[in-house]
């Protein structure tokens, strides 16, 4: 026991010393533009709740335990209750799918979707910037992994031509709006070869999900395109937790039978599934507030480009500032932390070695002079601090 103790105290030590130890943050209240940490008050611009209905009344009113706390069992025994249903007809209908399945969280819809779809035999392609529960959930499906470079459709491409004769099924697995760099994938470039390669898509909308689209029904919808599996999360722009698989009837029931974060997890708790379908009201109707997350987010880009820091251009409300080394990443978040503007620092292996970057993300509930105010809190600093 000692001899493993000391071994854990040894991998503490090498993470610490590559820069890479983590310690989060304690916030207190609820999230919003301005979170208390340590009893003060500062700006919030690292958070997912990007059109702010993490605090909303309706979604507090929603989740309310009329129908219990919990959900008893897993979905196929007894945990399946009405809330759960109501919320996947209304969830499916948004994004224009045949049927739904509510997960707990995105990981565990990720993960436990492509082992379900894919196995042994299988090939699936992977686009090397995805998110992490996307890269474990093709592992975990034991298929052959072909990873193609980000966003390179002639590396796909060349990738299908070798390998997808020799796999039985094959998938193509993305993000939609790839959430340390806030570009999107080419979806119809995507669906194009998935069609000619007699593949499925999977796509998960994770972080374009109430932002971009009809009604913030995703990037998909936005482009017209018809991906096989489409992954939503509720613990973003809707403010809740939880997140959904939306499909044709078919792949939803194997996925219900096969996924193994599905078959043997608890259910989520209905309040759960009453604060989605409220979060699901107000995001039909949040069209100003979409306007303004994205005005605020190019005011963001604008600002930081004129001091200097390197900040690529895009459209999302996801602002990568590039800083490269670790340390020097941290400083610079601990120093915007000590004027009041929390702004979180993204390390190996969330991103690339030698990427490390601030991630900057605006809520539509943030007022215009609270991003003058991070901006100014930037000025102060040197992109070489």
């Amino acid at each position: 026991m000692a001899r493993f103790r000391e071994q854990i105290r040894a991998s503490l030590r090498e993470l610490e010393e590559a820069g890479l130890l983590r310690r989060p943050l304690g916030i207190e209240g609820p999230q919003g533009p301005e979170i208390q940490i340590d009893g003060r008050a500062v700006l919030c611009f690292c958070s997912n709740n990007y059109l702010g209905l993490a605090d909303h009344p309706d979604l507090l009113a929603a989740a309310d335990q009329r129908e219990g706390y919990g959900a008893g069992a897993s979905r196929l025994i007894t945990g399946t209750m009405s809330a759960h249903q109501e919320a996947e007809r209304a969830l499916a209908d948004f994004v224009s799918a045949p049927a739904a399945a509510l997960f707990s969280n995105g990981y565990a819809a990720n993960l436990g979707t492509i082992q379900a779809l894919v196995r042994e035999g299988d090939a699936v392609f992977s686009d090397a910037l995805n998110h992490a529960s996307l890269i474990d959930g093709c592992r975990l499906s034991r298929a052959s992994i072909h990873v193609y470079r980000h966003r390179d459709m002639e590396d796909l491409e060349s990738l299908l031509l070798t390998h997808r004769a020799r796999a039985d099924r094959a998938l193509i697995v993305t993000d939609s709006l790839f959430s340390m760099d806030g570009v999107a994938a080419p979806l119809r470039d995507l669906a194009g070869l998935a069609r000619s390669h007699d593949a499925g898509l999977l796509v998960d909308e994770a972080h374009a999900l109430g932002v971009f689209g009809p009604d913030g029904s995703g990037l998909c919808a936005a482009a017209k395109v018809v991906p096989d599996v489409l992954i939503g999360t509720l613990g973003k722009a809707f403010g809740g937790a939880g997140a959904f698989l939306a499909a044709t009837e078919e792949i939803v029931s194997l996925v219900q039978n096969r996924a193994r974060s599905y078959v043997y997890s608890t259910a989520p708790p209905p309040s759960m599934a009453r604060a989605a379908l409220a979060a699901l009201s107000l995001v039909r109707r949040a069209s100003d507030a979409r306007a303004t997350l994205l005005r605020h987010a190019a005011r963001l880009r604008t600002g930081l480009r004129d001091l200097g820091y390197e900040v690529p251009l895009g459209e999302s409300q996801i602002l990568p500032v590039m800083i490269g080394d670790n340390d020097r990443t941290m400083r610079l978040s601990a120093r915007l932390l000590e004027q009041g503007v929390f702004v979180q620092g993204i390390r190996p292996p969330t991103v690339p070695r030698g990427t490390a970057r601030l991630r900057l993300t605006p809520m539509a509930t943030h007022r215009p002079d609270q991003i003058d105010q991070a901006i100014a809190a930037f000025a102060r600093l040197a992109p070489s601090d």
